[in-house]
């Protein structure tokens, strides 16, 4: 089964935890035969567009991908105890039950385990607004979970199963 899959960055850097892990779940997608993956940077659209000040062809066509994807992987450092405020602003453009029927993978990385329930308490909700199936298992990374920028055995496997997952659902399998 080949599944339209799309991964969003909501880190404001184009080098992050966040964005490692989502590029991670994208290779497992992949290779899980879920589909090649496109990956939407919110850092690299244009600001007053994403929030609602102008028409762009870039966020028409983000949006667009967003809502035609079957597997979203989502990935979000989190600031102040929630997801960032490009992905508030991104996901507030989607109309109401604009993902129904989708599947998506919470991504998350904080400082610390302290913003673990980030996961549940906000990027999930978020997700689940719009109509989403988010799978069971959420990823939360921490700076203590990555060397030199690559995330442990451990973190690693626990995109794998998130990812694992979502090719399930997607397929109509259970795991």
């Amino acid at each position: 089964m080949t599944a339209s899959v799309v991964g969003i960055s909501g880190s404001p850097g184009s080098v992050s935890r966040s964005r490692t892990l989502l590029e991670l779940a994208l290779a497992s997608l992949e290779r899980q035969g879920a589909g090649t993956g496109r990956l939407i940077d919110l850092a690299r659209l244009p600001a007053d567009a994403l929030l609602g000040r102008r028409e762009d062809r870039d966020v028409a066509e983000a949006l667009q991908a967003t809502q035609d994807a079957a597997i979203l992987a989502v990935s979000t450092p989190i600031y102040r105890a929630t997801y960032s405020g490009l992905l508030k602003v991104f996901f507030d453009l989607l109309p109401q039950d604009a993902l129904a029927g989708k599947i998506a993978i919470p991504i998350a990385t904080g400082g610390g385990p302290t913003h673990l329930l980030a996961v549940d308490h906000g990027l999930r909700p978020l997700l689940a607004s719009v109509g989403a199936l988010v799978v069971a298992t959420g990823v939360y990374g921490t700076d203590a979970q990555f060397r030199n920028g690559t995330p442990d055995t451990a973190l690693a496997e626990r995109v794998e199963r998130a990812t694992l997952e979502a090719a399930s659902l997607a397929s109509g399998v259970t795991t």
